[in-house]
């Protein structure tokens, strides 16, 4: 039977294995720490349950849906609270509520009436030519406006990539947006033309896609996965390096390098950009990705609060808040936890989760649990009125958290697809390379797991080799 070495138990690696398996391929997935799941970490203490990392899970394409089903979660499985579909965004220390339709739009205090007027000029803008690769900010400007870039699309890349526009590129931090103007030469007449092609492909729009969680958290998709997989999974197995030989890949789990296994048809990294910089692989002709410790990862600090609801004079019905750079606030938003899914806070209390740091400011993601409380707790007091002392508190810090797809990030990807055809057998995937998002990294999981089925399918059968113990211990 062919086999598969899958490197990273976060949810791309646990997909793609999980995937894997349900084909008839025989899988061994090695994880360098004790647990899996990545940054999906859900922790219930107190009658509160806190995300350390993505607090929902969009789903955007039907194979997020059918994973949920094939892994028999569906009776688990919660979707956010209607309220939920209500966002805030702040602008004069207001926290307004972002219009859901033109008569809003045109009501809103959010943006004045110059950049009202200013949007509707958008269709008639010429595109970029091709060949131009702007920045996140050089993009908006130029089609809506300077007004709509510091009060919508600052505070939403801050939300979605603890970014910069500044630096981002629009064609690989936001490929769809991107492909909206150079195919339909205008970002309003491609959401409404692009809309019947995402129903064709069974898609939706993030904008627009359902979300998701379990009853006890996100983790529940992480540990269910993990419980499927089984002894295929080898924890605290930190794979050094790769070595391509005629009889296959061997994998080497250690600094020095534990005896090396039997050798796989196919290797999948699925961990991070600077983990692959560091992973020596011997083959003939591997590329040197070295250029990869370059991707910057800037530290992201999650505050999770809970207080008591008379103590919290807003009435927290939606999602969260956003937070533009111009309006001097510590954190980049905050989401109203408690009211995106039930029984994550107990009878009348309401839980919070703030961010800080991010490209805009990464020094506050390095301050002491006391001090972030008091960084977050001085934008939520003055934000949404809250008074008195936490019920509830609890901190986690990403020291390298989201991969930032900033101008020049192309020839990255094209380094990838390099080392992939100079090492047959060699597969890359995951939120580096394929989209950030939890969604995004859940399809990257699956759509490679068909890649290297389709690669295994076209070897000769495996010759039968010498029975050889695993040196790897499963704890």
């Amino acid at each position: 039977m062919n086999s598969v070495a899958v490197i990273g138990g976060g949810i791309t690696g646990l997909t793609a294995a999980f995937r894997l398996r349900q084909a008839g391929w025989a899988v061994t997935l090695f994880e360098a720490g004790p647990r899996v799941g990545g940054v999906i970490q859900s922790v219930r203490r107190n009658g509160f349950l806190a995300e350390c990392g993505p607090n929902t899970l969009l789903e955007t394409s039907p194979k997020i849906t059918a994973l949920v089903h094939d892994l028999g979660l569906d009776g688990r499985r919660m979707e956010s609270a209607p309220a939920a579909a209500k966002r805030f965004l702040v602008r004069g220390g207001r926290v307004l509520s972002l219009p859901g339709g033109l008569p809003a739009f045109l009501a809103t205090p959010l943006f004045s009436p110059f950049a009202k007027l200013r949007l509707f000029a958008e269709p008639f803008i010429r595109r970029s030519p091709p060949e131009v690769e702007e920045t996140v900010a050089e993009f908006v400007v130029r089609r809506l406006g300077r007004e709509f870039l510091d009060y919508a699309i600052n505070p939403l890349v801050g939300g979605v990539y603890a970014g910069d526009p500044t630096r981002l590129s629009v064609r690989q931090a936001f490929p769809k947006l991107h492909a909206l103007e150079q195919r339909y030469g205008s970002l309003i007449k491609g959401q409404i033309l692009g809309a019947r092609e995402r129903r064709q492909r069974a898609e939706v729009s993030k904008q627009n896609a359902p979300k998701l969680s379990f009853d006890e958290g996100l983790q529940v998709l992480t540990d269910t996965l993990g419980a499927k997989l089984g002894d295929s999974v080898r924890l605290r197995s930190p794979v050094s390096s790769l070595i391509k030989t005629p009889l296959g890949w061997y994998v080497n789990v250690g600094e020095i390098g534990q005896p090396l296994t039997t050798p796989f048809d196919a290797v999948l990294f699925a961990g991070t950009a600077h983990q692959l910089a560091r992973l020596r692989i011997v083959a003939p002709e591997a590329p040197d990705l070295d250029v990869l410790q370059t991707i910057y990862y800037p530290p992201v600090a999650s505050v999770v609060l809970g207080f008591r609801r008379e103590d919290v004079a807003h009435p927290l019905d939606g999602f969260g808040m956003l937070i533009p750079q111009v309006e001097g606030c510590n954190t980049l938003g905050a989401i109203f936890s408690s009211s995106l899914f039930p029984n994550r806070a107990p009878a009348g209390q309401v839980l919070v989760t703030s961010y800080l740091g991010g490209a805009r400011a990464p020094k506050l993601a390095g301050l002491a649990p006391a001090e972030l409380t008091e960084a977050a707790m001085a934008d939520l007091r003055r934000l949404l009125g809250v008074r008195g002392e936490p019920t509830f508190v609890h901190h986690f810090v990403n020291s390298r958290a989201i991969p930032q797809y900033e101008v020049g990030y192309g020839a990255f990807k094209d380094r990838m697809a390099a080392a992939e055809t100079a090492c047959p057998g060699l597969f890359l995937a995951g939120h580096y390379r394929d989209g950030i998002s939890l969604g995004d990294s859940l399809v990257s999981g699956h759509d490679t797991a068909v890649r290297i089925g389709e690669f295994l399918a076209r070897q000769p059968a495996a010759a039968a080799l010498p029975a050889t113990p695993h040196p790897l211990s499963h704890t």
